[in-house]
């Protein structure tokens, strides 16, 4: 992601969900949210430019993206309340994109501390288990600096 050019970058996403808001106002009682993949592409890129990471081939098991100190990291980002997880990641960044096309972090620190959570619970039929972001945002306090993957932009 070094010879990226960051701002283009953030200017087509802000591009991206601006476009998003004047369709909805021409359309009104539609949406034209975007979702699936496209939400979470775009929420690895920005992970990844935000906290200078690598990104592996998509669709990967496990994780997206491997930092610096040769961490790999497990990217989830959403535009709703909650996110999924399959499995245990060794690393989890967890964002919410929001409607300017920029994010707030709800959680980045040890998969662990998260996978802790559906301890004892039945796995659910499609295999992800769901966990809100209040309560990632809770865990995330928990996380010390140093088991952080720092920002670098």
């Amino acid at each position: 992601m070094e010879n990226m050019d960051h701002d283009k970058f953030q200017g087509l996403i802000k591009q991206l969900y601006s476009t998003v808001s004047e369709l909805e106002a021409m359309f009104p009682g539609r949406h034209f949210t975007p979702d699936g993949h496209m939400v979470g592409s775009i929420g690895e890129c920005l992970v990844a430019d935000a906290y200078g990471l690598e990104l592996i081939t998509a669709s990967n098991k496990g994780f997206d993206a491997i930092a610096r100190d040769g961490k790999e990291v497990e990217i989830k980002a959403t535009q709703a309340k909650s996110v999924a997880f399959r499995s245990e990641p060794e690393h989890t960044i967890i964002i919410k994109i929001l409607p300017n096309g920029k994010f707030e972090e709800a959680y980045n620190g040890p998969g662990k501390l998260v996978w802790k959570q559906f301890a004892g619970k039945k796995t659910p039929s499609n295999g992800q288990f769901q966990i809100s972001l209040n309560k990632l945002k809770e865990l995330n306090i928990q996380v010390s600096d140093s088991s952080r993957v720092p920002r670098t932009a």
